[in-house]
């Protein structure tokens, strides 16, 4: 062999073993990004086989609540053979939040083996529709961490709008009116509150009226425009306060109008006894007596005054008559 045959040789050599390395590690890098994609496809599954047991359960519920006669047959069985699949194989994942999905199923498949024993009991459901709600109120809590946040602890995640969680649970057709009596977006808003995830805006401590109160010394009415609003306590003062004021003023009422009926009697009983004496004035007597004289009743009687009267009237007619007769003598 040849010196250029040699270098021949072990120039391809050395580029076959390149080719076979370059081949092994593209293989590897084929077998890793699969073995990823693997990983997130089960992890998806797991938020995917979580959402729809919630949907069914929900959908469950609300026939419960809408057939009156409903039978244990209409809650059908959890089952999570995903997750079961991802808790037994070696994967890299959230160990803590897997754990919290499997107490979440376990919370509802226990909230619906309690529903099916009363309604095959004939029971009423009432206290387990409460627990059942409950229970999905925690599982679609639980989805929302696990499916956004990757199953981080709600202290962890930082500062979360509102609105973006209810935009989540409307993008899987979590509607607002899907538990019956509660609203379902409020409810889960509020349950991730209490388990510490920090959602803004904060809710309201004070109404518009109330702010804008606090800036000025108004009189606390709850109808005024910016009246501070009044505790049941003091709603309830104010209006004892109304009752007795009212119950007073009644009493002063009735007192005046029977003071007024008081002295109206009075004086129908004055006016009366004012009748009474002029008609005792004018009333006929028998005999009296009048310049030693006694006279009967209806007897007509004249006095020495009305004689001379009489006398000088007579007198001044026979004057005129002579006037009369001496004006009317010839000449």
């Amino acid at each position: 062999m040849s010196e250029s045959q040699f270098y021949t040789f072990i120039t391809g050599g050395v580029s076959l073993m390149i080719a076979a390395g370059l081949l092994v590690a593209w293989h590897l890098w084929r077998m890793r990004e699969e073995h990823q994609a693997g990983i997130v496809s089960a992890l998806d599954g797991i938020s995917h086989e979580l959402r729809i047991n919630l949907q069914r359960f929900v959908s469950e519920l609300g026939q419960v609540h809408a057939i009156q006669e409903a039978g244990p047959d209409l809650l059908l069985p959890v089952r999570h053979p995903q997750l079961d699949g991802v808790n037994s194989s070696m994967i890299r994942a959230n160990r803590n939040a897997l754990a919290v999905i499997g107490n979440t199923y376990q919370e509802l498949e226990a909230r619906k083996m309690a529903l099916r024993a009363a309604l095959a009991q004939g029971r009423d459901p009432v206290d387990p529709m409460d627990d059942a709600m409950d229970a999905t109120i925690n599982g679609i809590a639980t989805l929302y961490m696990w499916e956004v946040h990757g199953g981080a602890r709600p202290s962890e995640v930082g500062r979360v709008r509102s609105w973006d969680v209810r935009d989540w649970m409307k993008g899987h057709n979590f509607s607002q009116n899907s538990l019956p009596g509660m609203y379902l977006r409020d409810e889960v808003v509020e349950r991730l509150r209490a388990y510490g995830l920090h959602l803004t805006p904060r809710p309201l401590t004070h109404s518009a009226a109330e702010y804008y109160a606090m800036q000025y010394d108004r009189k606390a009415d709850v109808h005024a425009p910016f009246g501070r609003r009044k505790t049941p306590e003091q709603l309830e003062e104010a209006a004892r306060k109304a009752e007795e004021k009212a119950a007073k003023k009644a009493a002063k009422q009735a007192e005046k109008e029977a003071r007024k009926a008081e002295k109206a009697a009075e004086k129908a009983a004055v006016a009366a006894a004012a009748e009474d004496e002029i008609m005792g004035d004018d009333s006929p007597v028998e005999a009296e007596t009048y310049s030693g004289e006694t006279y009967e009743e209806g007897q007509v009687f004249q006095s020495s005054d009305d004689d001379a009267s009489e006398m000088m009237d007579e007198d001044d007619e026979l004057g005129m008559l002579e006037d009369a007769e001496s004006n009317t003598r010839p000449n």
